[in-house]
């Protein structure tokens, strides 16, 4: 029996360290919910009413743990997002399609902090237009990330501050507690679209504050409890 092999490698598989190990997290697709704090609606010009929660999704290896992130092509309103990231563990291998609220906590890994980093302009484009929004959350390096943090070390946090600064000013200062939809529902309601996998992570909505980054500023964003993540928008263009 002849065997076959692939024509080429690709690059290493996208991973996460796991704070307090040696272990690593290995992704596998990052799902991002829209619009879920109040406030952010309002401050994009929404409605701020409980809808449904919609899905977009960035590449896995758009996530970054580089200092120095580049700022990216085709844009000149480049927007910081802060964010709760919530990773899924093994459990969902065998339970992945249908998950009910009361069971999602049981597949949730971890947690990290994230920022979603956004062309806005192509994105409003887009709305515009009616077209996807690929080219404006899924560029390379859109996915800044802390290390993980187990759940089975912090729990499942309700509540906690969202913060993010640009060159030390605070830009963005909310609470895990205004999310309209929590986590549970979140995992659930996804889960009716597409069968969760280990390895999958879901960012969970931005509070309000969100705004533009220049090329050779750092940004410094945090979830009490969770994770900082830091980086400089590279000086060149």
């Amino acid at each position: 029996m002849s065997l076959t092999v692939p024509a080429f490698d690709l690059l290493p598989a996208t991973e996460l360290p796991i704070t307090g190990t040696e272990d690593i997290f290995p992704v596998g697709r990052i799902f991002c919910v829209g619009r879920n704090y109040a406030d952010h609606v309002v401050e994009m010009g929404g409605d701020p009413d409980r809808e449904e929660p919609f899905f977009f999704t960035k590449p896995a290896n758009a996530l970054t743990q580089d200092d120095v992130v580049p700022y990216p092509s085709h844009t000149e309103d480049l927007h910081h997002e802060m964010e709760l990231v919530v990773a899924i563990g093994p459990s969902v291998a065998q339970h992945g399609m249908n998950i009910s609220v009361r069971d999602a906590l049981s597949h949730v890994f971890g947690y990290a902090a994230g920022v979603d980093l956004t062309r806005r302009d192509l994105q409003a484009e887009a709305k515009k237009r009616g077209r996807p929004w690929d080219m404006a959350k899924g560029f390379d390096f859109s996915c800044p990330c802390s290390d993980l943090r187990l759940a089975s070390d912090i729990g499942h946090p309700e509540s906690g501050a969202v913060k993010l600064s640009v060159d030390g000013e605070l830009k963005q200062d909310g609470d895990l507690a205004q999310q309209v939809w929590k986590v549970p529902e979140i995992v659930a309601n996804l889960s009716t679209y597409v069968t969760l996998r280990p390895g999958d992570l879901i960012m969970t909505g931005t509070p309000a504050g969100v705004g533009p980054l220049l090329s050779g500023q750092r940004v410094e964003g945090e979830i009490e409890g969770i994770g900082q993540v830091a980086f400089t928008v590279a000086a060149d263009r």
